[in-house]
């Protein structure tokens, strides 16, 4: 079956309602809703403990959900998971290589197992060693590779399908930044050609690069999505930052702008190393009264610019002091892992 085969729903390519799972007396999933549309990268993020994995493997139908629903490419992962498994990648957070195999051999058993002619399978293994510079290492065993290496041939392998649906947990940990932007283009790459992508990830840059959307997820509850600029704008902190041309006139001007009542909650401020006044905005009204203010004074300008807060701003914003107390609550989900 094509990509193009795939049944299809309301334009999205993962849709979850309700998702339920318990580890004893932890929720490591509480009622998880969401959606992904086809083509697109959701990046899911979440402090350690907060079900990020857990969610990817009932996705993946490695375990089975206590409550709710899930359907991925068009199947329903708890009564047609065969056929699911047939549309899906998957990159855990450990490298799953056979390491007595050598490299090309992997991603070899890998294509016929998804059913790929002989031809088909040592052509898409020798394009995919290409892609992610293992070429000259393919007839070594995989026990031989470095840690990168093994990663990397992981990454191979779960794409070697063209899956219409790929899992990614936490992709590039441990990776250098070279082999980094090597997996970043292979998953621009394959979004371009139809695929869509679940990226869990602590790496805000990463998600950052990549993502479409984001979701939070804390404690097995969703606590916040969007865009990544819509996440920015939702908890403020707008800052706007205004360069004199002349730097004697930075006291002066963040002065000025405290006199007005114009300095925000946390008050203008002269940073003198940067040569920029710093004013927090907590509305349109206020940027519009500063900038007014600053003609009406007669301040030569030498820039002037807004900047929203940084996703890692986000992210301590949006789960709070939480995180260190889920950390706590790691052991059922790692278990379910290592199991």
């Amino acid at each position: 079956m094509t990509r193009n085969d795939i049944p299809r729903s309301d334009g999205n390519a993962v849709e979850v309602r309700g998702l339920v799972k318990h580890f004893g007396e932890t929720k490591a999933l509480d009622g998880v809703d969401l959606d992904v549309r086809e083509g697109t990268v959701l990046g899911v993020l979440g402090p350690n403990g907060a079900g990020k994995t857990t969610l990817v493997r009932v996705l993946s139908t490695l375990i089975r959900p206590d409550a709710g629903s899930a359907r991925v490419a068009g199947c329903d992962v708890l009564t047609q998971p065969r056929e699911l498994r047939r549309r899906i990648g998957l990159t855990g957070q450990y490298a799953s290589v056979d390491e007595k195999l050598a490299g090309f051999e992997n991603l070899y058993m890998i294509g016929r197992l998804l059913d790929l002619s002989r031809k088909d399978a040592r052509r898409r293994a020798a394009e995919m060693l290409e892609r992610f510079s293992l070429t000259e290492a393919a007839k070594r065993p995989a026990a031989q590779y470095s840690g990168g290496m093994r990663r990397r041939l992981d990454l191979a392998a779960s794409m070697i399908g063209r899956p219409s649906v790929l899992y990614l947990d936490e992709p590039t940990t441990g990776l250098d930044p070279r082999t980094r932007n090597e997996v970043w283009a292979e998953v621009r790459r394959m979004v371009g050609e139809g695929t869509t992508v679940l990226l869990t990830t602590q790496y805000m840059e990463e998600a950052e690069q990549l993502a479409d959307e984001l979701t939070v997820i804390d404690r097995g509850r969703v606590i916040a999505g969007g865009r990544v600029e819509e996440l920015k704008a939702k908890i403020g902190g707008r800052t706007l930052q205004i360069r004199p041309a002349d730097p004697a006139e930075l006291l002066r001007l963040a002065d000025a702008v405290t006199r007005a009542g114009l300095d925000g909650i946390a008050g203008a401020t002269a940073d003198e190393a940067g040569g920029v006044v710093n004013v927090p905005i907590v509305s349109d009204a206020q940027l519009t009264a500063v900038v007014a203010l600053l003609g009406e004074h007669g301040f030569a300008l030498a820039g002037i610019s807004t900047h929203l807060p940084s996703l890692d701003e986000v992210f301590l914003a949006v789960t709070g002091q939480k995180a260190s107390a889920t950390a706590a609550q790691d052991t059922p989900e790692l278990q379910e892992v290592a199991a």
